[in-house]
């Protein structure tokens, strides 16, 4: 065990629990710090969720970067400073009911929260619109639907890297700000992770694959990428419709 490790640390990593949080905070102790390589090594697609768990039950962990095996640059963790543990979370985040994961998907019309794409139930996840992080442990007593929000893999991955590299999820804590963003509000919001950004999920479904694949064609005749194309278009629409 890693003698350095501060006091006020050790006793709130003998509290955190679950089978993927033990292995990240036992690799630290052991070896003062572990890399995505290292996690993926343990069979973890996604290692920032695995370090995400263990924050979740407030035991502070830093990014820093390193190298791989091969020389490639990649993301490492570390220990935080004792100052930043988070004392009201123990065992982090509760699951979810069969019964309440039904009600979440039902409410909107098995569709992802996002992309708006219709699912069967056991490709979607259900998500705290306020991240987890930032509302922490009153507040998902309530269990309220409204709070919660069905997302597809893809939509919940790219929510989870826009949230945790957001300073509101980092740093300010403040769940009005997560309100009005567009991973909670994606039909009402103000910004996205604090930065002055509109962004539009479109799927092509069934027999809409036809359209995307003409505008495919189109956009390869203009030698534009496709999001650039489509932007043209609907600007050039909205310029018709205004004479």
């Amino acid at each position: 065990m890693n003698a350095k490790v501060p006091r006020e640390i050790l006793e709130k990593a003998r509290q955190i629990r679950g089978k993927r949080s033990r292995v990240v905070v036992d690799h630290i102790l052991k070896h003062g710090s572990i890399t995505t390589e290292d996690l993926e090594n343990y069979g973890y697609k996604h290692p920032p969720r695995a370090v995400r768990d263990v924050r979740e039950q407030g035991l502070p962990v830093e990014m820093f970067w390193t190298r791989s095996s091969d020389g490639r640059k990649i993301a490492g963790y570390r220990f935080g400073s004792p100052h930043d543990i988070r004392y009201n979370r123990l065992g982090g985040r509760r699951v979810f009911s069969k019964e309440f994961v039904s009600q979440v998907i039902e409410a909107n019309g098995g569709r992802c929260g996002i992309c708006r794409t219709g699912f069967e139930r056991r490709y979607l996840q259900v998500d705290h619109r306020i991240p987890y992080e930032v509302v922490g442990d009153v507040r998902q007593r309530e269990r309220d639907v409204a709070g919660y929000m069905p997302l597809c893999g893809s939509c919940n991955r790219a929510k989870s890297w826009s949230c945790e590299h957001c300073e509101n999820w980092k740093n300010v804590k403040d769940s009005a700000i997560c309100n009005s963003c567009y991973w909670a509000r994606p039909d009402s919001y103000t910004h996205i992770a604090m930065r002055e950004i509109r962004r539009l999920d479109i799927v092509w479904e069934e027999n809409e694959v036809e359209d995307f694949n003409a505008l495919t064609v189109k956009a390869g005749e203009s030698d534009e990428a496709m999001p650039d194309y489509v932007k043209e278009v609907l600007r050039r629409h909205l310029k018709n419709r205004s004479r």
